[in-house]
């Protein structure tokens, strides 16, 4: 990877991912072998999580020593020295998929300042595909600009969904099936690939054209959220809103389908 490009914040990302990447690719090597315990009926923690979670939060700790955390294994970790930054961290998204040998999931970083997501870095070390952009400063793949993709028509799209997991109360299954009814009869085709951060880059470099989810947890959306925006994506919760790194759901698209999408989605 060419770092000249990028900025001082991106690159101490950059570093924290590659290095807890070669740690996951070391367990994703072993699956089989690898330590796993659950917290819900289908919310998995592994070692692989663990660890990579300690390596980022070291390397950006080494880096950035007042900036605060919020992550999804550790949980809070207040600023120091009035600080207003803080990393959002998902250490492995796509925990179902590394737990099956699926070669498909991510590492997501993304940094808050006075409570607005300024920069995000996503890392596929699978296929070594890194997104990541900067306020202002667009959006890319390793060095390739990104944009979002320029189809009109709802019926041309390809959307990518995420279905509910075991454990979730039934009416978030029947209100999912209701949503995908609506959806599948009005666009080409859907995909569901389960890993959010990874939907979300794809959306921003024109692979999918939309992306929904409900119950989502900040860490899952922060890094993707500003990659969209920056390759000219548009985001809100379902309502419209802005409330989508911490209201629980998320509506992305290119800005001239996202409101149908959204439409078809709520079903209030």
């Amino acid at each position: 990877m060419v770092m000249a490009k990028y900025s001082a914040n991106i690159n101490v990302m950059v570093r924290a991912a590659e290095k807890a990447a070669r740690s996951l690719l070391r367990d994703f090597g072993e699956v089989e072998q690898l330590q796993v315990s659950k917290k819900g009926p289908a919310d998995f923690v592994s070692a692989a999580d663990i660890r990579a979670e300690e390596i980022i939060q070291k390397e950006l700790s080494r880096a950035r020593p007042d900036f605060g955390f919020l992550m999804e294994e550790k949980g809070l970790i207040e600023p120091k020295n009035s600080s207003n930054s803080r990393w959002i961290i998902d250490p492995l998204d796509g925990t179902t998929n590394f737990l099956h040998g699926i070669p498909h999931w991510a590492i997501s970083i993304a940094l808050e300042e006075n409570n607005i997501i300024i920069a995000g870095v996503i890392y596929d070390p699978i296929k070594d595909e890194l997104f990541w952009a900067e306020k202002g400063s667009g959006a890319f793949m390793s060095n390739k600009r990104l944009r979002v993709s320029g189809r009109r028509n709802i019926q041309d799209t390809v959307i990518a969904i995420a279905t509910p997991n075991i454990g979730h109360e039934e009416n978030i299954h029947s209100e999912f099936a209701t949503q995908l009814a609506s959806v599948i009869k009005a666009v080409t085709a859907t995909r569901r690939l389960g890993a959010a951060a990874l939907d979300l880059a794809y959306v921003a470099a024109g692979r999918f054209d939309g992306f929904w989810e409900m119950n989502l947890s900040p860490w899952d959306v922060a890094a993707g959220s500003i990659i969209i925006k920056e390759a000219g994506g548009y985001i809100t919760d379902i309502d419209g809103m802005n409330n989508y790194i911490y209201g629980k759901s998320v509506v992305a698209a290119n800005p001239n389908i996202q409101k149908d999408l959204r439409a078809m989605v709520n079903n209030k």
